[in-house]
């Protein structure tokens, strides 16, 4: 019988302590997120700056499904291009100070048309006279890693040591052509680590080889910058130094979807040339909506981005008391089994090393009434299995230290 294998594989993945299943949510509120009929305090959310359930977006969004509907009716080169995603364009092009930008339905789809649309069989950088590279951090979102992956053999994949500014400056300088495509990609927050990417040494080298920079900012908008627009904004990055970046809205915007930014010439390529966008229905008009006025009361009260900074700090002091003062250090610090990682950024893992223990650590913060989610490989690399919490703006203090008094017992209970 045809695909007989599927189950076998399942099998196996779950005796390795690697399978996923998913859970189905009640709701959510006030950060007690409902499971299975269960209330637990969630730290597993990318609403960093708790968005999501903002009266203003909420109301947006009704506001908007009043005006356009429910959904945009059409792909955008039909009629699904409204006056709400040219608005959010616009100011996004404006706040990250690009001449244009392109919404997409996900970060994912976004990375993936990048990678297609630039390099894919048909575009100049496929051309079997010219030997392109993408240059890739090597803890690249899957999303990019993927699309890089299925190009033409003449589109060659390098990816450098995580950070690692001597080795992405080799691999540069080993270029074979000056003349040929070459993109570097790296992210301003990584998912996993939560730490953050060298931005502006990686635009001198950049700029030194006659390279393209795309930053993948999905953590990093909402987040960072005055009015926040992510690391460019932060940094003061222009276009000429970063001329892709990619953000998402799912995350600190607390809504949905994607987009790209860059030069009108990119833009214009994109919306020509992208089968992720030419042929997607667009996002949904009301989602428009509701994002925009999340960036624009992002941009115009930043008590959120500061109640979060406060919040990593507290929490990385308490660790430190409950473990011991070595877990803050700058580099990754071995406590008993766990080791904290050393992120400055919303994104705190716990690293545990094993998949069969991360998910028993996990099952027992469960029982504690702490939702923490266990990251496994492939997700992350081998003997890397960790526990990713995820602060927000919206924990308290209370909420921090039943935290780190849940992991003390749960690794307690389970040594």
């Amino acid at each position: 019988m045809s695909f007989s294998w599927l189950e076998d594989a399942l099998t196996q993945r779950a005796q390795v302590g690697l399978l996923r299943q998913r859970v189905c949510q009640q709701y959510e509120k006030d950060n007690v997120i409902c499971i299975n009929g269960e209330h637990y305090l969630n730290f597993s959310s990318n609403d960093y700056l708790g968005m999501r359930q903002h009266e203003g977006v909420l109301q947006s969004w009704v506001e908007g499904l009043a005006q356009f509907g429910g959904g945009s009716g059409a792909s955008p080169l039909v009629t699904g291009h409204t006056q709400a995603h040219l608005a959010l364009e616009a100011t996004l092009a404006d706040g990250l100070n690009r001449e244009a930008a392109l919404l997409f339905s996900s970060g994912f789809a976004a990375n993936q048309a990048v990678c297609t649309a630039l390099f894919g069989q048909g575009s100049p950088s496929a051309s079997a006279a010219q030997s392109s590279a993408i240059f890739a951090d090597k803890l690249m979102h899957a999303s990019f890693l993927e699309g890089a992956m299925s190009l033409k053999k003449n589109v060659s994949l390098r990816r450098f040591r995580h950070n690692n500014m001597e080795h992405l400056a080799s691999l540069l300088s080993a270029r074979e052509s000056l003349h040929s495509d070459a993109l570097i990609v790296s992210e301003g927050v990584f998912s996993m680590d939560g730490d953050r990417a060298p931005v502006k040494e990686i635009a001198a080298l950049a700029e030194q080889h006659r390279a393209w920079f795309m930053l993948d900012d999905a953590h990093g908008m909402g987040v960072y910058g005055d009015n926040g627009f992510g690391t460019v904004e932060e940094l003061k990055l222009s276009q000429n130094q970063v001329p892709i970046v990619m953000g998402t809205f799912g995350k600190a915007i607390g809504t949905g979807g994607a987009f790209i930014a860059g030069s009108q010439t990119l833009i214009d390529y994109l919306v020509n040339f992208s089968k992720h966008y030419v042929y997607s229905t667009a996002m949904p008009p009301a989602q428009a909506v509701a994002t925009l006025y999340s960036l624009t009361h992002i941009g115009t009260d930043t008590s959120r981005q500061d109640q979060l900074g406060a919040n990593i700090e507290y929490f990385r002091v308490r660790f430190a008391q409950e473990f011991g003062e070595d877990c803050v250090a700058h580099n990754a610090a071995t406590v008993g089994d766990l080791s904290l990682i050393g992120s400055k950024s919303a994104i705190q893992p716990v690293i545990v090393g094993c998949p069969k223990r991360a998910v028993a650590l996990s099952d027992a913060l469960k029982e504690r009434g702490m939702w923490v989610s266990a990251i496994r490989q492939p997700t992350v690399p081998k003997n890397e299995d960790r526990l990713r919490i995820t602060l927000t703006a919206t924990h308290t203090e209370q909420d921090i230290d039943m935290l780190v008094d849940a992991l003390a017992l749960a690794n307690g209970a389970i040594s």
